[in-house]
C-alpha cells in the first residue's frame, strides 16, 4: 500500500471494510474492537494517523492526514499487544502491518483479513460472549450471545450434522418420508446394495443413524432427524426452527401473498418435504425449451439446476438454532 492507495481508499470514507482513527502517539483502545469486527465480517483495512471531522459532510474534504508521532514505536506496541491475551487469535502476517509515508506524514496501515471458519470468533479480553464484534457499514457492534453462538458452532471442525440426538430413534422417523427417499433413490442407483438393507441400516449408511462406540449410545443424527423425522419430533428439539416459503410476485388486490407454504398439518415437518413441495413451485414458470436425447426428452436446463443448488444451500448452510423462521421467498426468483 503506498500514499495513492490511503488516498483512494479516504475519498469514499469510512463503511464497511475501512476505519480511520487519529492515533497521535499510541494505538487506540478502540483498533482491538475494530480488529475483531473486521475478522469476524469481512476484513478490512485500519489507517492509523488520520483525523476524522465528523461535522464535514464532503468525504473529499472529511479525512485530513495527520500521520502519527513515532510510527515504530506504535507498530511495535501493537504486535506486542496483538500477540497477547488481548485478542483470542492473531491472524496477521508482518505484511499486513505497514508504516506509509504520507508526503513526510507517516500512517500505520493495518489490513486485517476475514478470519477462518475455524478460528470465528475472534473476541477480546478472553471473553467470547462481551467481546466479540462484528462490523456493521461503519461501525463496529457487540455480537449478540445468540451470533456468538452460531459462529462457535460453524467453527466445530466435524460439523454438526453427524451429532447425536440423545433419546431419539427410528420411532421419530416418518416412515411415509423414508419410503419416498428409498423409491427415489432406488430408481437413481439401481442395483445398489444399500437397497437391500432395512430402514435403520440404510439410514446408518447415509449418516443419518449412529452407534456411539464408546458409549453404547444410539440414535439419529441432527441431519437424520431433520432430514426424514416425525414434524412433531423436531419441533420438540428445535421449538423455534419452521420453514416457510412465500411469494409476493403478482399480488391483486388486497392479498397479502399469492402462494404460501408453511406447517399446517397435513406434511410432515422436515427438510426432505419441504424441498419436495417447494422445488415444483420455484421451478414451475422457468423456461423449458424442447431438447431431445434419444427417444427421450429431457426439460432439465443449466436454470433449472442453479436455482436447486441455490436453494438446495440455503438448506445446508441453514443455522437451524437460531431463534427464527426460515423463509424462502419466491419474489425474487420470479422476477429474474
Amino acid at each position: 500500500m503506498n500514499q495513492n492507495d490511503i488516498k483512494k481508499l479516504l475519498q469514499k470514507g469510512e463503511r464497511l471494510t475501512l476505519e480511520a482513527k487519529l492515533a497521535k502517539t499510541d494505538v487506540p483502545k478502540s483498533v482491538w474492537e475494530s480488529y475483531s469486527a473486521f475478522a469476524n465480517t469481512m476484513g478490512g483495512t485500519i489507517l492509523l494517523g488520520v483525523f476524522e471531522d465528523l461535522k464535514e459532510k464532503d468525504l473529499a474534504k472529511r479525512f485530513r492526514i495527520e500521520g502519527v508521532e513515532d510510527a515504530e514505536r506504535i507498530r511495535k506496541d501493537f504486535w506486542n499487544t496483538i500477540n497477547s491475551n488481548k485478542v483470542s487469535d492473531n491472524i496477521l502476517t508482518d505484511n499486513d502491518v505497514k508504516v506509509v509515508d504520507v508526503n513526510g506524514k507517516y500512517v500505520v496501515c493495518i489490513h486485517v483479513p476475514m478470519a477462518d471458519w475455524h478460528v470465528k470468533p475472534v473476541y477480546l479480553n478472553e471473553n467470547v460472549y462481551k467481546n466479540t464484534f462484528k462490523r456493521n457499514h461503519e461501525g463496529d457492534f457487540h455480537c449478540t450471545e445468540q451470533q456468538v453462538r452460531a459462529m462457535i458452532r460453524d467453527s466445530y471442525e466435524g460439523g454438526n450434522d453427524g451429532a447425536l440426538m440423545e433419546h431419539y430413534d427410528m420411532n421419530d422417523v416418518d416412515p411415509d418420508t423414508l419410503r419416498r427417499y428409498r423409491t427415489l433413490f432406488q430408481f437413481r442407483n439401481e442395483g445398489h446394495v444399500w437397497n437391500e438393507v432395512d430402514d435403520k441400516t440404510f439410514l446408518k449408511n447415509l449418516g443419518g443413524y449412529i452407534v456411539d462406540r464408546e458409549t453404547g449410545k444410539e440414535g439419529l443424527t441432527m441431519a437424520g432427524l431433520m432430514m426424514f423425522g416425525k414434524g412433531l419430533s423436531i419441533q420438540e428439539r428445535f421449538a423455534n426452527f419452521r420453514m416457510d416459503y412465500i411469494d409476493f410476485s403478482n399480488l391483486i388486490g388486497e392479498e397479502r401473498y399469492s402462494d404460501r407454504l408453511t406447517y399446517d398439518g397435513r406434511w410432515e415437518n422436515n427438510l426432505y418435504q419441504f424441498f419436495s413441495r417447494v422445488i415444483p413451485k420455484v421451478t414451475f414458470d422457468l423456461p423449458r425449451p424442447f431438447r431431445m436425447e434419444g427417444i427421450q426428452r429431457v426439460d432439465d436446463t443449466p436454470l433449472h439446476k442453479a436455482v436447486r443448488e441455490a436453494f438446495t444451500n440455503a438448506i445446508i448452510h441453514a443455522d437451524i438454532l437460531l431463534e427464527q423462521s426460515w423463509v424462502i421467498d419466491a419474489t425474487l426468483e420470479r422476477n429474474l
